[in-house]
């Protein structure tokens, strides 16, 4: 049976290279995303290349919801092995005119959703003393920028969390980390989705006695 990663976030750019990636070392993708008549197109798109694939609707702003989804995920296709979690609440908005509810929209899925989706796939993980939880960051949470507050905010408190499980996970076999894309994505530059895709590679293949938090890709000016 062919290991399994679990991707919260699916959509073209980041989390397409990421499935790619581990699709050619052999991983079952089970992508996820709130937005179902694009994510069969891009599941068809990695199993045309020979990746095996499967689409789940899910929303990372609704925990329990989120919690069930990795729950039928694991009962279809075994074990998660690798969590990648590129879900990330954003709006490009004036901090002086950014409303309290809408920063707790974004941070419920910038943080709170990543948390879910860690404490549903951890148990299993812990018992076999083996898995990856990854985390995108951004350089907002470095160098905040007014017009972006609530992905700054939730990057920063997300990178917290991460940052948090891997001091709890520590002597486990399980690898917490986060990948901090400190620029903007784009194809030919240093912010290549698959050059990014190869650092998620690269952080899930440490090993135990090497573990690192945190890569940073860029820096928080580029």
């Amino acid at each position: 049976m062919s290991k399994v990663l679990a991707l919260v976030g699916m959509g073209p750019g980041v989390s397409a290279a990421v499935a790619r990636r581990f699709g050619r070392e052999g991983y079952a993708i089970a992508a996820i995303s709130r937005r179902p008549e694009t994510l069969e197109e891009q599941v068809a798109e990695l199993r045309s290349t020979g990746t095996s694939a499967a689409a789940y609707p899910g929303n990372a702003a609704d925990p329990d919801g989120l919690a069930a989804t990795l729950g039928r995920i694991a009962a279809d296709l075994g074990t998660i092995d690798v969590l990648v979690y590129n879900a990330a609440g954003m709006r490009h908005k004036p901090l002086a005119q950014l409303i309290a509810t809408e920063l707790a929209e974004d941070l419920a899925i910038s943080v709170v959703g990543a948390l879910a989706a860690a404490q549903a796939v951890l148990p299993s993980m812990r018992a076999r003393r083996h898995g990856s939880l990854l985390f995108t960051g951004g350089g907002f949470a470095l160098e905040p920028e007014p017009d972006y507050a609530t992905v700054g905010i939730g990057k920063a408190a997300l990178r917290n969390l991460t940052f948090s499980l891997f001091a709890d996970l520590r002597n486990t076999g399980v690898h917490a980390a986060m990948l901090t894309i400190a620029g903007f994505v784009k194809p030919g530059t240093a912010f290549d989705p698959e050059r990014i895709a190869d650092r998620f590679w690269a952080l899930h293949s440490q090993p135990e006695n090497a573990f690192e938090r945190e890569l940073v890709l860029g820096s928080p000016s580029s």
